[in-house]
Parts: C-alpha cells; structure tokens; sequence
C-alpha cells in the first residue's frame, strides 16, 4: 500500500512538473527542445495521411451506404464482432414491386410482360450492385479503417510519449540552470543524461513508426486500384445489362406498343390513326374531315395516301398545314407553315414520313403536310 502510495505521488509529481514545463512553453518563459527537421517532416507527413485518410473513408461510406441509420447499424455490428446482415438494394426492391405488379395486371398484357421483363433486370442490376459493395468494403474500406484504428492509434500513443520524454528533458535543463551547489548540479546532470537518453530512445521509435507511413501509402495505392477495378466491374455489368434491356424491349416493340395503343384507344374513344385536328380547333383551316361510316373513312385515306404518298426514294419539301405534338420521342412536332424536308423509307407504313428539320428529325403524319415538288 505504501508502494502505491508513493507511486502515485511521484506520477502526480511528474505530471505537475511537466504541467508547468508546458505552460512556461505557451507563454515563452521557458525553453523548448525542437525536434530535427526530418522528424517534423514526417509528422507533418503522417497528420497529413490520417486526416485525407479518414475523409476519404468517411466519404466511400456515404458512397457505398447513403442511409446514415444503415451506416451505424452495420458500425454496432462490427464493434460486436458479428456478420452484418444482407439487405435489399433498392434495384432489387424496385425490380420485385414490378414483377409483383405484373401479377395483379396481368403477364399475358403489354404492359404486365414488359414490367416482367424490366423488373427482372432491375433485380440484376441490384446484384451488381451487391457484388461491388462486398467487394470494396473488403479491398478498400477495410484496410483504410484498419490504417486509422491500427497504426494510427499506435503511431499517436507512441507520439504522446516522446512529447512527454521531450517535457521531462527541459524539466531537466531548467533544473540544470538553477542549480548553484555542486551537489545539486551533479544530480542534475545525471538527471539530465538519463531523460536525454530515454528521450533519444522514444524519438527513434517514433521516427521507425512515422516512416513507416510510405508502406502505408504502398498498401492504400494497391486497395485504391482494387476499388477502381471494382467500380468498373460494375459499371461495365450495368451498362451490359441495360444494353441487353433495351434490345428485348426493341424486339417486342413491334408488337407490344401497336397492340397496347390500340387497346388503350378502344377503351378511351380515341382513334390511334394521326388525323388532323378539327376545323374547330383550327380557326380559318380546313382539315380534311373524318367520314362518320367506317368503310367511307377507310376509302378516303386511301385515296389520300395516294395523292399524297411520295416516291420510295430521294427526299422532297413539304409544307406543314396544322400544328401537331409528338406523340412520343420517334415522332417530330409540327407547326403551321413551316417547311420541313421528308421522305420514307422501305417497310415504313403508308400514314406516315420521316421528317428532318435542322437536327430533329422523326415521323410525322401524311396528313399534316402538302407535299412541294
């Protein structure tokens, strides 16, 4: 007990000193032992390293897990040393709503079977997407968290106590300085000595650790071209999945939208033939108007695509007699009395041309327009 005693006694007499070592410093009534100019730098180095270090970290989290709730359920996990559970991307969670909906329209329809068929490749997409979080939090994230929980906090205590060493050797400078006995002064130079030596010692080790920084720069290159291939990876699955999308939704386009528009037209009172609006609509126009007999209106747009039909090849003019909205993206808006350029191409049905102006270009209806020679 008395060991214990004396002990703490001698820790709090040791603290007190270096306490006042440290304040003299700050207020310049004492002197400070610098450290060589290589070992500043490399503390300046390993600050630097642990402070881009931690924010580039911090950061790749977000990138990875947005959801901050999520980012500190998966940190109590690893703090208790058990397996994060699997979750749901959103890609995977969108893709099983639209295969679920498909259920309640129904798969034999248009749109039920393209739901069918984006949904899955939404579930696709949200494995690549699981794949490349498994794969950086391994290559990339782990490393960076075991740099600033591992050598850095060895590294900071390892510095702490040179810091101390350092305060203990002026202490000792400045006993130096004030002793007048030679008994005094003789207590004090070996005093000195000995806190000289266990400083040089601590400064050493300390330096061994900061130089080790450039192996960690080594380690963190290599993880960062992990992370990049990772990301490519990914992308490249992603760009190759919605390729393959775009090309089976282009396969069944000719038969899914034709058929889905006119259902939607059937149910809705509208024709899905691109006639021109109504004179009423159209003050001072006469647009052709439409027969009320459907054998009548079949025979008048047969007789109008004849005289309106333009040769299979070569463009020609046209003026356009009544505005028209696109109906969707392959599809040129129109505007009274413009002239546009058109043509038609080998299979492209009879109601309609290709229209160009300037860089836009798209189908428009015969209808609309008075071909010019």
């Amino acid at each position: 007990m008395d060991f214990n005693v004396k002990k703490l006694a001698s820790d709090a007499g040791v603290f007190f000193t270096r306490a006042v070592q440290y304040t003299e410093e700050k207020l310049g009534q004492a002197e400070k032992t610098e450290l060589d100019a290589h070992l500043e730098n490399l503390i300046a180095r390993a600050d630097c390293t642990k402070n881009w270090t931690e924010k580039i970290f911090r950061q790749t989290e977000v990138l990875l897990q947005p959801n901050p709730s999520a980012r500190i359920e998966e940190f109590f996990y690893e703090k208790l040393d058990r397996k994060i559970p699997s979750r749901t991307t959103n890609a995977e969670l969108l893709g099983q709503y639209m295969q679920d909906a498909a259920k309640e329209f129904g798969a034999g329809t248009p749109y039920g079977s393209t739901l069918i068929t984006v949904g899955e490749y939404q579930r696709r997409l949200g494995g690549a997407e699981r794949e490349f979080l498994q794969t950086s939090a391994i290559n990339f994230l782990t490393p960076l968290r075991n740099f600033l929980e591992g050598d850095w906090k060895t590294i900071s205590k390892e510095r702490r106590l040179l810091e101390n060493r350092r305060l203990d050797l002026d202490v000792c400078k400045a006993r130096l300085k004030k002793a007048k006995l030679a008994e005094a002064k003789a207590a004090a130079e070996h005093e000195l000595r000995v806190a000289q030596t266990e400083f040089d010692r601590q400064a050493e080790v300390t330096r061994l650790l900061l130089e080790g920084i450039s192996s960690t720069h080594v380690n963190h290159l290599r993880c960062l071209h992990e992370f990049v291939e990772a990301q490519a990876a990914y992308y490249t699955q992603c760009h190759k999945h919605m390729q393959d999308l775009q090309k089976e939704l282009s396969s069944a386009t000719g038969d899914t939208f034709p058929n889905a528009f006119a259902v939607n037209a059937s149910t809705s009172g509208v024709s899905a033939d691109p006639s021109p609006p109504s004179t009423a609509t159209l003050p001072g126009a006469s647009p052709p108007s439409r027969s009320p007999n459907p054998s009548n209106a079949l025979e008048s747009s047969t007789l109008k695509i004849e005289e309106v039909k333009p040769p299979a090849t070569g463009t020609r003019k046209a003026k356009v007699l009544y505005d028209y909205d696109a109906a969707d993206s392959s599809e040129l808006s129109l505007l009274a009395d413009e002239l546009i350029t058109v043509y038609t191409v080998p299979g492209m049905d009879p109601d309609w041309l290709i229209g160009e102006r300037g860089n836009q270009k798209g189908k428009v209806p015969v209808t609309y327009l008075e071909l010019l020679s």
